[in-house]
């Protein structure tokens, strides 16, 4: 056991005569290690671009609240009142009548 600990920290595995499955494998795990550190990195990018959206959709529901806010004040009939009588257009004094039409069919 202690013989075979030591050829390992020596290496020696990496020259015998059947170098070349050990070679095999270490360079899968190798390719394996850097599509590990490849996925983790997108992860991350795609981790950061997903904060980066949630506060614009913050920022763009605010500015949809001040909007919607904004257009409820603009559609008060006082408003529309008082921004006609700047151009000289004054609410009617006498209130509107209905004109019924009755038709006789026979």
């Amino acid at each position: 056991m202690k013989e075979s600990f030591y050829n390992i920290v020596k290496g020696k595995f990496l020259v015998s005569d059947e170098a070349l499955k050990n070679w095999r494998f270490i360079i899968f795990l190798s390719l394996l290690a850097l599509i590990m550190i490849a996925s983790s990195h997108n992860a991350d990018k795609k981790v950061h671009e997903i904060s980066g959206l949630n506060a614009q959709v913050k920022e763009l529901k605010s500015e949809y609240v001040d909007v919607r806010m904004q257009l409820m004040q603009t559609r008060m009939e006082s408003k529309i009142i008082a921004a006609m009588e700047d151009q000289g257009l004054l609410p009617s004094t006498t209130p509107p009548k209905r004109i019924r039409i009755v038709s006789e069919e026979e």
